[in-house]
């Protein structure tokens, strides 16, 4: 496994380490330690059954993890639940988007958190709010009081990952944020991304597309069949690197002995 390290003054807000998780016989997780940083975007790639989206769910409080520690800066915790991970300061934004298609943007934003005053809804402070949020990330929607359906594929994702800022996250996690999104749209999410470092928050980014990661990404970890396989610099890595480590090309013999036989032992 290649890893590049780095000396960091930024503050660290997530660290996992050996993280495991079984469902029945099938070991979807087996060990992966995994570090965020402030102001840090961190790509998860891997191929399908590489465990990215067992991890999300965990950290999004989900699925429990069954072996293994996570520290929130740098305080042990666990995430029973995704209230807790909420609270806990992490937000994440499936691939879905789990949008209100006949609301309009306001009243995606602020779902479930809606501002009251006098037992009222105080629409004109969240309509300014949600203003500033936006325009803090550089958005492009026309209008706030448009239902979301009018919206394109990238202003979704931008309703999406914004609502995801209403609660003053640390960590930010975005589940294939560019999926089936145009040249135009992909272009805009990940000017996106780049905003929230810019805030100073961590981005967990889980994608299969390479271009994408290597354009917005600081680290890329790798995850193969459940484990690290690489935990690369995009500044110090290429492309054929990258997908060696998603396919195994790197690997060999003696490495594969040596996880057979962690395997065995636990």
């Amino acid at each position: 496994m290649n890893t590049t390290t780095k000396s960091r003054t930024a503050e660290q807000l997530l660290s996992l380490r050996g993280i495991t998780k079984r469902f029945g016989a099938v070991r979807a997780l087996s060990g992966v330690d995994l570090d965020v940083y402030a102001g840090e975007v961190v790509a998860i790639v891997g191929d399908n059954g590489a465990g990215k989206s067992t991890l999300v769910k965990i950290l999004a409080g989900v699925h429990p993890q069954d072996g293994g520690t996570i520290s929130f800066g740098g305080v042990p915790t666990s995430i029973p639940s995704p209230t807790d991970s909420r609270d806990l300061g992490i937000a994440t934004v499936y691939q879905d988007l789990s949008l209100c298609d006949n609301l309009d943007v306001v009243s995606n934003l602020w779902l479930g958190r809606e501002l009251r005053k006098g037992g009222a809804l105080d629409e004109v402070e969240m309509e300014q709010r949600s203003w500033t949020l936006l325009r803090e990330l550089s958005a492009r929607i026309p209008s706030v009081r448009i239902p979301v359906a009018s919206l394109s594929g990238g202003q979704r994702q931008t309703v999406a990952i914004a609502r995801s800022l209403i609660g003053e996250p640390s960590v930010v996690i975005l589940d294939e944020p560019t999926a089936a999104l145009g040249v135009a749209q992909t272009a805009e999410v990940l000017n996106l991304i780049e905003r929230l470092r810019e805030r100073g928050l961590g981005v967990i980014l889980i994608s299969h597309n390479i271009a994408d990661v290597q354009a917005v990404a600081d680290r890329i970890v790798v995850l193969r069949l459940g484990r690290n396989n690489g935990d690369f610099r995009v500044a110090d890595v290429t492309s054929e690197m990258i997908i060696a480590a998603i396919t195994g090309a790197s690997d060999n013999s003696v490495s594969r002995r040596a996880a057979l036989q962690e395997e065995s032992d636990s």
